[in-house]
């Protein structure tokens, strides 16, 4: 198994505590790139239950799969950060698949 480490970012809420500690939302992801599934996940959240909830969402899904990510989360996370985590992972996926698209050729 090949795993690579890959980040998005996004801004969150100016009234969010994100915001305040870090500035932007971050998170960062561990795909293997034979699968492109999601391995492991972490994020800039500041409940630990917040990044257990995002890490339960993302891990063992494939990063391919961006809109069926992005409506996960929507469906499921209903904190003040949902648009940052959606923005972030989207923002990840292209990341991920323009290091895919260097790659390949």
């Amino acid at each position: 198994m090949t795993t690579i480490f890959l980040t998005g970012e996004a801004k969150s809420p100016s009234n969010n505590p994100i915001t305040t500690q870090w500035g932007l939302f971050f998170i960062g992801l561990v795909v293997d790139t034979e699968t492109h599934v999601i391995r492991e996940a972490d994020c800039t959240a500041t409940l630990t239950l917040t990044v257990e909830f995002v890490r339960e969402l993302l891990v063992g899904r494939s990063i391919l799969d961006e809109d069926a990510l992005v409506e996960s989360i929507s469906e499921r996370y209903h904190g003040s950060s949902q648009k940052a985590i959606a923005a972030s992972v989207r923002n990840a996926a292209a990341k991920y698949r323009d290091l895919a698209a260097g790659t390949a050729g």
